[in-house]
Order: structure tokens, then C-alpha cells, then sequence
């Protein structure tokens, strides 16, 4: 079975980057280009799991985050966050929002896989 990743970034290099490196390892991958772009994705389909920015525009990543906890329509969905932060007073606020894991950007390959197993229970 193959794992399904939405991946929610302003940036359209990244969304590319996320998506080369993601289909590559062997998941199907779906882009959103903000928050709210990400919730509208989020009706049409299942995903996995979420990797998501902080920084964007619309609805910043924190606010998606709420949003997606907020609904009974995604109980347990992990929510990963990628981000260039690395202030601990933001992880903490991820974490409090609902955030499953925290990677910094630049991302490495080999980290964000794991990290993905990790919070999918290593499908």
C-alpha cells in the first residue's frame, strides 16, 4: 500500500522539492499552496499524513494545524510541520496546536522518510 503525503507550502521550489524527493521514495503526494488550500485538499482527500509550513499566507501553518484538530473529520491525522523555525517557543506552539513532529528546513531526505514512517507507524 502506498502512503499518501499532502504537502502544504508557499513555496511552489519546495512544493517541487517535496514532491520529487516524496514520489521518489515511493509516496503519493498531493500539494497545497497554503492553508486554506491545504483544508480544500483535505475534503477531496485522505491523506496519510500532512507535511506543512509555518510561514504562508491566507491561513499560516499554525492556523491549519487548528483547523485540521478543530474537525472530527481527521481524527489522528499526523501533522508534520517543516519549516526554516527552530525557535522552541514555535515547536511548543506546534505541539500545542496539534503537531505530530518537527523537521527544519533545509530538509534531508533520508530524515523526512523516517520521520513520515515514524508518525504512520512505519507502513
Amino acid at each position: 500500500m502506498t502512503l499518501s503525503v499532502l504537502a502544504v507550502d508557499d513555496s511552489r521550489t519546495m512544493r517541487d522539492l517535496l514532491s520529487q524527493a516524496l514520489s521518489e521514495a515511493g509516496f503519493g503526494v498531493t500539494v497545497a499552496e497554503d492553508g486554506r488550500d491545504g483544508l480544500d485538499k483535505l475534503e477531496d482527500r485522505r491523506p496519510d499524513v500532512v507535511i506543512t509550513d509555518i510561514n504562508m499566507p491566507r491561513m499560516d501553518g499554525f492556523e491549519f494545524i487548528e483547523a485540521v484538530r478543530g474537525s472530527d473529520r481527521w481524527p489522528g491525522l499526523p501533522i508534520l510541520v517543516l519549516t526554516t523555525e527552530s525557535a522552541q517557543t514555535m515547536k511548543d506552539r506546534a505541539r500545542r496546536a496539534g503537531a505530530s513532529g518537527w523537521i527544519v528546513k533545509p530538509f534531508e531526505e533520508t530524515r523526512l522518510v523516517t520521520a513520515i514512517r515514524r508518525v504512520t507507524g512505519g507502513a
